[in-house]
């Protein structure tokens, strides 16, 4: 019987994980922003609609370990602003799309989902987030970066 659980969970894991990542925006050779006041000084504002808002264009915040990524989340959410300068707010809310990643331990990663508000308003934005590959940090559209660090 104990074998039988060991290659049904096997199994599993095999079927839930690609051999080959989708991720399309990973840079190996790029550098962490600044950080100043808790906050990722953010220089660039992304040209594709498609950063942070799909999961092949995820913001590639690694690589960093697990118990890092609420820090590292809130260095980027501290750089922002919502689209007319105001305060958002964050929560995670899901982990999602496992893919193969040389950066852990169990051979994937998940990417993690975070819901945005803006205050004063009622829209809502979800972004999704990698910490185990590197990429470039930028603001992603329908946000400004903060100037007051």
């Amino acid at each position: 019987m104990n074998k039988l659980f060991y290659l049904v969970l096997l199994v599993a894991i095999y079927s839930c994980t690609s051999t080959k990542s989708t991720i399309k925006n990973v840079d190996n050779s790029a550098v962490k922003p600044k950080i100043t006041n808790k906050a990722f000084v953010i220089t660039e504002t992304a040209k594709d609609r498609k950063y942070g808002y799909e999961p092949d264009y995820p913001i590639n915040i690694g690589l960093i370990l697990e118990p890092q990524e609420e820090i590292y989340i809130g260095y980027f959410f501290n750089g922002l602003e919502g689209p007319n300068g105001e305060i958002i707010q964050y929560k995670k809310i899901d982990t999602c799309c496992p893919f193969p990643t040389a950066h852990n331990t169990m051979g994937a990663g998940t990417l993690v989902l975070y819901e945005v508000t803006f205050n004063g308003s009622n829209q809502k934005e979800i972004l999704y987030f990698n910490i185990y590959e590197k990429g470039q940090i930028m603001c992603p559209k329908g946000f400004t970066i903060k100037k007051d660090l």
